[in-house]
Parts: structure tokens; C-alpha cells; sequence
């Protein structure tokens, strides 16, 4: 593909406006159409980034020929659907994390990107950023082996609002989608499946009817393990931080700062093209419709991560 792969992204709210920021950096790709939950934000952002079309419906993007990919950053319960109707309409797809908020919705957007032969990629961010991708550098190169990993993934959240802090449309959720996160990059980085998984919750809040705090255990094929610590109860500091304790070294990741064990910084500047990790990730997706090859967080890699989740969620609900 010589062209300009043509790109209609759809949810115009913090994190479509993520994947914006980082497309401006990208040669040979042009957004042309975004959608958005109400009409006069969306043409907001549409007119600041010099996007001709918009619409408050996917279908109209869809129906616009020149499009060659979406990239979905809606409400996570749209995801899988959503990825559906843009492979059917013969669109390379890119799904913001979660994929899908059920093992079956995952697998029918596996099932269907096999059908079709296109590039169908869920944005597990964490393998793309430079901090875990020089971790994962050293694990390829037989450096180091991942023993364990200690994770927390903290926020403090009272209200339904997003990282602007604007009211969202929809609930965000510990375990399909932060959870996520770390379930996929525990496996991607020990290099082997989750052969283990365990899980408990806190009490369930009584306006956004979901868990605010939740521990979670892993354990790999290899004998790796790792805990996660989950909470939307945490008043600071907020964020994901990743210990990484390894056979050769230990290696904390804050975002995309990384420093040993003994808080001493390393430069990651190198590792990549760029310190944006979105920016990485819609750079594979776009290199994998050019180079007609399945990418790095590919919805088949990243299926595994889903069983997992399943399989933690039928135990909570169990009690």
C-alpha cells in the first residue's frame, strides 16, 4: 500500500484524542472521518485536527469507501461489536483495550479477523511502551528471565468521569480493562501462558455497581508469578507501577520511566522511534496493513489474556 491509508477513529474522548496526538507524528496516514458520542464536541476536535468528516455514527464512516482502518476508542461494551461491523464492512481494525468485556465477544472478533485475512490489533499499550519493550529486549536476548512481577494499578474515582474529567457514558471496570493491562504483559513478558489465576474483591460500590478495590494472582508455565493490586480507592499517588524482579536485576516501570532497583534511571530514549507508547502502538498497526502481516497485540495474541479474565470473573462471581 503506496497510498495514504485513510483512518476513521471513532470516540472523540480522551483517549481517541491519545490516538490523534500520536497520528500526527505518522507519515503516509491521514484521519478523514471521527465519531463521537454528541455532534458539537466531536466537530470540536475535528475541526482543531483538520478532520473533514463527522458523525455521531460508526455506520457512516464505514460507508465511506476511501476508509481503510478504524481505530475504536468508544465505550469498552461497544468494542467487540464494533470491531465486527468494520471487519464485515472490509475495514483494517484497531480496538482500544479491553477487546471485547466477555470471552465470547473476544472470540468472535478472532473468529471473524481469520475469516477475513485483516489486520485486527487490541491496543495492549503496555508492549509497546519503552520502558516494558526494553525489559522485554533483555528477556529476547536471554539477558534476563522475569521471576516475578509486582504490579498496582491505583486510582481514586468517586464519580463516572475520564482522565479529562468529563462525565463518561459508560463504567469503567478493574478487571476487563486495568487488569487487562497486566494479565497480557505478564504473559507476553515471561514468554510462557497463565497456567494459574486467582482472584478477590472488595465490596461492590452502590452507584457504579462494580468492585473499586480487587488483588489478583498469576502464575506462568515457566514458574514466573505475579500480583496485581487493583483500586479506584487509592487518593494518590495514581498510575500503574510495575516491579519487575528477574533472575539478573530488578527494573521498575513508572509509565514510560524506567529505573533499576536502586531508583537509579535508565534511558529509554533509544529503545524506540518515540516515547509515546500510543504513538508506537497505532505505528505497528499501520505497518502491519502495509506489510500485510499480523502485529504485535494482534486479537489472536492477545486471546489468552481473555480466558484469563473469564476465568478470574466466573470465580468473583462466585463469591
Amino acid at each position: 500500500m503506496a497510498k495514504s491509508i485513510k483512518v476513521a477513529l471513532a470516540g472523540a474522548g480522551a483517549f481517541g484524542i491519545k490516538h490523534l496526538d500520536g497520528i500526527k507524528n505518522i507519515d503516509g496516514v491521514e484521519v478523514v472521518s471521527l465519531i463521537g458520542r454528541r455532534l458539537e464536541p466531536t466537530q470540536a476536535v475535528a475541526k482543531k485536527y483538520g478532520i473533514a468528516h463527522v458523525s455521531t455514527e460508526l455506520s457512516d464512516a464505514l460507508a465511506i469507501k476511501e476508509v481503510d482502518a478504524v481505530i475504536l476508542c468508544t465505550p469498552t461494551q461497544m468494542h467487540a461489536q464494533q470491531g465486527i461491523d468494520c471487519l464485515r464492512a472490509g475495514k483494517h481494525v484497531q480496538i482500544e483495550i479491553p477487546l471485547a468485556d466477555s470471552l465470547k465477544d473476544a472470540q468472535a472478533v478472532v473468529d471473524l479477523q481469520k475469516q477475513t485475512g485483516l489486520v485486527a490489533m487490541a491496543g495492549h499499550t503496555r508492549r509497546f511502551n519503552p520502558s516494558h519493550q526494553y525489559v522485554h529486549k533483555k528477556i529476547k536476548a536471554g539477558e534476563l528471565n522475569i521471576q516475578q512481577m509486582d504490579v498496582q494499578t491505583y486510582f481514586f474515582r468517586r464519580t463516572n468521569m475520564n482522565a479529562l474529567g468529563q462525565p463518561r457514558s459508560w463504567t469503567d471496570h478493574l478487571l476487563w480493562h486495568h487488569a487487562a493491562h497486566t494479565v497480557d504483559l505478564f504473559a507476553y513478558q515471561a514468554g510462557s501462558p497463565i497456567v494459574k489465576a486467582n482472584a478477590v474483591q472488595g465490596p461492590i460500590h452502590p452507584d457504579l455497581g462494580i468492585a473499586m478495590d480487587m488483588s489478583i494472582q498469576l502464575k506462568a508455565a515457566s514458574g514466573a508469578i505475579c500480583t496485581l493490586s487493583l483500586s479506584f480507592n487509592n487518593d494518590g499517588p495514581l498510575g500503574t507501577f510495575f516491579r519487575y524482579i528477574c533472575d539478573n536485576g530488578t527494573y521498575i516501570a513508572r509509565y514510560d520511566d524506567l529505573v533499576n532497583g536502586k531508583e537509579e534511571k535508565i534511558d529509554v530514549s533509544k529503545v524506540d522511534v518515540s516515547m509515546n507508547g500510543i504513538e508506537l502502538q497505532d505505528r505497528e498497526f499501520f505497518a502491519a496493513i502495509r506489510e500485510g502481516r499480523e502485529p504485535n497485540s494482534s486479537v489472536a495474541q492477545v486471546l489468552p489474556c481473555y480466558q484469563v479474565l473469564h476465568d478470574l470473573d466466573q470465580q468473583l462471581a462466585k463469591g
